[in-house]
């Protein structure tokens, strides 16, 4: 498959008052045609900041990309891009579905006409033109009585008809690649799966690549491609969805598939939880970020970081207990997520 975006060594950093928040560390990823990737961790693991300096979001003012940061997208630098190269490389290039579509979505603009907007501005369309266009994006994203909804404010509408709306403007210009940031949060579990179907189904149709960001496992289950599991900026296990499943390597990957709920669970079965903190990020961290929280943890996560440990060619993790010195727990971890 052709390789269409490229991300190396991205540090993204903000200046607080309190210090320098170094919120992404070093990460690296591949993303091909017609591919999903999942970013998957907790909340301020870096999921989202990814994301964001992928489109150029991110405030100048605020947030530092470190110089030696790269994003390829089909073989063009974008932390390099003019204004009117970022203009068309967002929306016609790359769409994005933000997290929260009420907060998202203009509350004085109709959704037909939010959609309008981007297909005027960059497939250069007249007004007559970009709403027959936006009408066909609702049906696309299979809003029933499309016609009455092009002319609804986002207030009329329920959290599945917004975010289908969200993905109707991301997906306005045929982008090559979506970035999809917690598509489903707020949203009960059957509009979850709805969303998910939809997003699977225009992925096929229109032969997207699509990078999903999520703090649940459960929703990339059957979705993703590949995953990246984050932890405190870092990438600390990749690999297909298959390897990440059936044969996780890292104390916090076991730590996500034990809390996602399962059907074979008795009644009122306490949910499992991951206990302390994650670290603070204004520290250097030169050692393994998830050392106080493992309970697997020796002596050497506290002082150095793991290097990358290459299981296959796919599958890679950061963690000591990779060492062939150290103990073996794999068993341990079979028993604990049955």
């Amino acid at each position: 498959m052709e390789k269409i975006l490229s991300v190396e060594n991205l540090r993204v950093s903000f200046n607080t008052y309190a210090g320098e928040v170094r919120a992404v560390r070093g990460v690296d990823f591949n993303l091909h045609a017609g591919e999903t990737l999942a970013f998957v961790g907790e909340s301020g693991c870096g999921k989202t900041v990814t994301a964001k300096a992928i489109m150029r979001l991110l405030k100048e003012d605020i947030a530092d990309i470190k110089k030696d940061s790269k994003i390829i997208y089909k073989g063009k630098d974008v932390l390099k891009m003019s204004k009117k190269e970022l203009q068309a490389y967002r929306g016609d290039e790359v769409g994005m579905i933000f997290q929260d579509p009420m907060s998202s979505l203009n509350p004085t603009m109709t959704c037909g006409n939010q959609i309008m907007e981007s297909l005027i501005l960059h497939r250069d369309l007249d007004k007559k033109e970009a709403r027959q266009e936006a009408l066909k994006m609702l049906k696309l994203v299979k809003i029933p009585d499309a016609e009455k909804r092009l002319d609804s404010y986002p207030h009329e509408l329920s959290g599945g008809m917004r975010q289908r709306i969200m993905i109707a403007i991301a997906l306005a210009c045929n982008p090559s690649v979506l970035i999809a940031d917690e598509p489903t949060t707020a949203l009960d579990v059957t509009i979850q799966a709805q969303i998910m179907d939809l997003l699977n189904e225009l992925k096929h149709e229109l032969n997207m690549a699509i990078i999903l960001v999520t703090h649940d496992l459960g929703v990339v289950a059957n979705f993703a491609d590949k995953i990246q599991v984050m932890y405190a900026g870092q990438v600390i296990e990749r690999g297909t969805i298959d390897e990440i499943f059936s044969a996780p390597k890292h104390p916090y990957t076991w730590a996500l598939l034990k809390s996602v709920p399962k059907l074979s669970n008795e009644n009122k079965q306490e949910l499992y939880a991951l206990e302390g903190t994650p670290p603070d990020l204004i520290l250097p961290l030169k050692h393994c970020p998830f050392a106080k929280r493992c309970k697997y943890g020796m002596k050497i996560c506290h002082e150095i970081m793991p290097d990358a440990t290459n299981m296959t060619g796919s599958h890679e993790v950061s963690c000591w207990l990779m060492h062939p010195d150290a103990p073996k727990i794999e068993a341990d971890f079979h028993e604990e997520v049955k």
